[in-house]
């Protein structure tokens, strides 16, 4: 009798062992990623992942065309099929500014101010199985889990993981860098050619894990339909290693590169340009002619303070928003150095590939 309890006592042992080893085989990377979320400073967060990040997956089922799309894909991934969250992905319209440059000893920079009247900001240095190490940026109270969610307690850190599909900048360890930003007016774009399908921010996602230089994510993004996220325009500010520094806007749902060393947001391509420059904003002016001063070189902290004298003061009677973060990244030695809402002397710096 004993004999027999002893055997079904280390049967039910060895059958628990293999459902936890089986289960911790398929979750172990998702769990170790919601488990390493640490707050970093007021709505400033910051996450490590490392293992498959689901955009193989993602592309060979088509990609992803809407924030629907988003949410269901984001389900299957982040759930192995066991979970389906109700949560959808809110509308966002935001500001911003960036500037490329280089340093007397030969680095290249690109700045980047993120300005919306609220943000949560997740960063995420993510290490894919395949594909370029990457640290990236989002705002995830774009991501719909209700007001006031933070990514704090287990649930809402592995909640957090849907960072890994969507992005609103960042740098990979090849040097190269990408910010989101708004381009000016309400004309969408919604490209439909057959060939796989990728919001604003996936593809940013997308480009990060994949890209390794400015030529090559103009070629990877010629090979998607692209859609925009919102109702509203997108353009994406790019620079790599080289010291290649471009804007690709979307005219007729056609993709048109225009090279520039700043971006805010209105058009810069021949087809539109100037158009969304609102009266008074000259931010735009200011990025490029102290570029133009300085011909294109100037030390980090010229160049931080360049890119800190765009930044915004939080608008209208309420005084919400402004610039909610700010980001120096030195795309020769990848790094970044972040600054949250506009606190200058309070840097987060992070290396790529350290």
């Amino acid at each position: 009798m004993k004999k027999a309890i002893k055997i079904i006592l280390w049967s039910l042992l060895i059958l628990t062992v293999v459902i936890l080893a089986g289960a911790w085989s398929i979750f172990g990377d998702l769990v170790n990623g919601a488990r390493s979320v640490q707050k970093l400073d007021d709505k400033l967060y910051y996450m490590e992942y490392e293992g498959d990040d689901g955009f193989d997956e993602l592309m060979a089922g088509g990609g992803i065309k809407n924030a629907t799309d988003l949410s269901i894909a984001l389900s299957k991934f982040l759930s192995k099929g066991y979970y389906d969250p109700s949560a959808t992905p809110d509308s966002m319209n935001f500001g911003c500014s960036t500037l490329t440059a280089r340093t007397p000893d030969g680095h290249v920079l690109m700045g980047r101010n993120f300005d919306y009247p609220s943000a949560t900001a997740m960063i995420l240095h993510c290490k894919p199985t395949r594909g370029y190490e990457s640290i990236s940026t989002f705002n995830v109270e774009f991501l719909g889990f209700g007001d006031g969610w933070q990514p704090e307690g287990f649930k809402n850190q592995y909640m957090a993981l849907s960072c890994l599909f969507v992005a609103l900048d960042g740098i990979n360890e090849k040097g190269f860098a990408i910010a989101d930003l708004m381009a000016g007016d309400d004309v969408v774009t919604d490209q439909n050619t057959g060939k796989p399908n990728l919001t604003t921010t996936a593809a940013i996602a997308y480009l990060l894990k994949n890209a390794s230089s400015v030529d090559e994510a103009v070629k990877l993004l010629s090979n998607i339909d692209m859609h925009s996220d919102i109702g509203a325009a997108h353009h994406y500010a790019m620079s790599d290693a080289s010291g290649r520094s471009v804007v690709v806007e979307y005219v007729d749902n056609e993709m048109v590169v225009t090279e520039t060393r700043a971006v805010t947001n209105h058009y810069l391509c021949e087809q539109k340009l100037g158009a969304g420059l609102v009266e008074g904003d000259n931010r735009y002016e200011k990025l490029c002619s102290a570029y133009d001063d300085a011909q294109g070189v100037m030390d980090t902290p010229q160049f931080s303070e360049t890119v800190f004298s765009v930044a915004q003061e939080p608008w209208g009677e309420s005084r919400i928003g402004g610039t909610l973060w700010t980001m120096i990244m030195d795309l020769t030695n990848p790094s970044v150095t972040y600054y949250s809402q506009r606190q200058f002397d309070k840097p987060f710096k992070f290396e790529i590939g350290k």
